[in-house]
């Protein structure tokens, strides 16, 4: 009995029959969650190379798979079984799993956007991680069921004998060229990719800046922002900052509110207070977010509430034209009944 036999009985009987080509794809979820969530690797690229297989193949691989678990093949001729056609061969099952992971991820997530949960990253993870070992188990289950001359089973033996074959005994010299070459091809290909991801392109550097308010299930979502205040009493708000820059940013936010007066498409402050300032540095990829209570020390109709974003250095007088980003709500205080 071979190492490989003698290893695979200290299994229990259900790993021990569960196909290798299904085995890949539940490690390869159970890599990607844990490429996603874990602190130490989740900003790395890792995430994006190992999610990538994730959503364009593996689901749809594995739903193909329960749908057909049979090979291409029927049975020989004299076995009692019918011949011919039974399944789809290996090529027809790749193309077939690239268009149903799509649809599948597409469908997904337009479940979850009626959920209370969302399109999120963890609800996704969760929904096509449990979708895709639930077909895997499926698809393992009736492979089972089919006669094993029938059964669907990927010949990765015969790839490899065949590769060690024609790469290490090449029978002629050109052979030996031509593997060298192909060797040399794939190592950069590689390493193009790897680069393409490792190394950030400098146009896409910017800074994520936001107001969000709280609904009634807890979640935070820009809209419904509070209109009508009245002075002297509070509402919350929540500003958050994403740092996309590829660098460590230094950032100030100033909380202003302005009487203003418009006209000819000019704007001039006739009155402002501060009423917050806050100051955080941010990593590449890093977010923050807080809450903080707006409290109207004026009253008076269409006041603008406005935030100033500074990188660096803040200057003396913060305004609207020296922030690097501003954002603004309309608003109404009136005056307090006291």
């Amino acid at each position: 009995m071979s190492e490989e036999r003698n290893w695979r009985l200290l299994l229990p009987a259900p790993l021990r029959r569960f196909p290798p080509d299904l085995t890949a794809v539940v490690c390869l979820v159970v890599l990607v969650d844990a490429a996603a969530l874990l602190p130490v690797i989740r900003d790395t690229p890792l995430r994006v190379v190992l999610g990538l297989p994730l959503v364009l193949f593996v689901p749809g691989y594995a739903f193909i798979s329960a749908l057909f678990p049979e090979g291409a093949t029927g049975d020989p001729e004299g076995s009692g079984e019918r011949s011919g056609r039974s399944g789809i061969d290996g090529l027809e099952r790749v193309a077939f799993s690239f268009g149903t992971s799509i649809a599948i991820v597409a469908l997904l997530g337009l479940l979850l956007n009626f959920t209370p949960w969302g399109i999120r990253l963890v609800p996704i993870l969760v929904a096509l991680s449990a979708f895709t070992i639930a077909m895997a188990g499926l698809a393992a289950n009736r492979r089972q069921r089919v006669p094993e001359s029938r059964r669907f089973v990927v010949p990765y033996r015969d790839w490899i004998a065949v590769f060690r074959e024609e790469t290490l005994r090449p029978q002629t010299r050109t052979d030996a060229v031509l593997n060298v070459v192909l060797v040399i091809c794939l190592l950069l290909a590689v390493s193009s990719v790897a680069y393409a991801v490792w190394t950030p392109r400098g146009g896409e550097s910017f800074t994520e800046f936001y107001l969000l308010t709280e609904d009634e299930n807890g979640e935070f979502v820009a809209d419904d922002y509070p209109t009508n205040f009245t002075q002297g009493e509070g509402q919350s708000l929540y500003v958050g900052i994403t740092n996309q820059e590829h660098e460590a940013v230094d950032y100030t936010v100033v909380v202003e509110l302005h009487r203003v007066e418009t006209g000819n498409n000019s704007t001039r402050v006739l009155e402002e207070r501060e009423l917050h300032r806050f100051q955080t540095t941010l990593d590449h990829n890093e977010t923050w977010r807080t809450q903080h209570t707006i409290t109207p020390p004026i009253a008076g109709d269409r006041l603008r509430l406005t935030y100033l974003l500074y990188k660096g250095t803040l200057p003396a007088d913060p305004t609207v034209e020296n922030a690097d980003q501003e954002l603004h709500l309309w608003v109404n205080v009136s005056e307090s009944s006291e």
